[in-house]
C-alpha cells in the first residue's frame, strides 16, 4: 500500500470513535501490538531527543525499502510510534521523505496531544524522514 492509502485507512479507522477516550484507548491498544525492537537497540544511540517519554526507533535498509521498529516506556506515545510506523515503514526512502503525513492533523492527534507529546511526535517524524536521508543518500553513492 502506498502511504496515502494507509493514511486513509487510518483516518477511516479514527473516524469510528465518537470521543477522544476512545481514541486514546485505540492508540494504546494500537502500542500493544507493535512489533518488538531488538533489545540491542535500546541503548541512547536509537533514543529519540525531544520526547517526553523514552523513545527508541532503529531503522533497516532492506531491498530498496526503510524498515522501522521502535519502542516507548510510554503507552501513548507507543501508540503514536505504531501509527507512524505503520505508515511509513516498508516504503522508498523517496516516499518517507516526501510524505506530508496529513493524517496526524486530519485525525485530530496533534491538537489533543500535550505540546510536549506534540513535540514528540515532531521529533519522531523528524527521525524518520532522517533515516530515509541517510539511506536514499546511501544508494546514490
Amino acid at each position: 500500500m502506498t502511504i496515502p492509502e494507509i493514511e486513509n485507512e487510518i483516518q477511516s479507522e479514527f473516524t469510528m470513535f465518537e470521543d477522544w477516550m476512545d481514541k486514546y484507548n485505540y492508540l494504546i491498544d494500537l502500542g500493544k501490538s507493535l512489533p518488538l525492537i531488538d533489545e540491542k537497540y535500546k541503548t541512547d544511540q536509537f533514543i529519540i531527543s525531544g520526547c517526553q517519554s523514552k523513545v527508541w526507533l532503529h531503522a533497516a535498509f532492506r531491498e530498496g525499502l526503510v524498515f522501522f521498529t521502535a519502542d516507548s516506556d510510554a503507552i501513548i506515545t507507543k501508540g503514536i510510534v505504531s501509527l507512524l510506523i505503520r505508515v511509513l515503514s516498508g516504503q522508498s526512502p523517496d516516499s518517507i521523505i516526501q510524505a506530508d503525513l496529513a493524517f496526524v492533523d486530519q485525525i485530530g492527534l496533534r491538537e489533543h496531544l500535550s505540546p510536549t507529546r506534540s513535540n514528540g511526535l515532531s521529533s519522531m517524524i523528524k527521525q524518520m524522514k532522517l533515516y530515509a536521508t541517510v539511506f536514499k543518500m546511501k544508494m546514490g553513492s
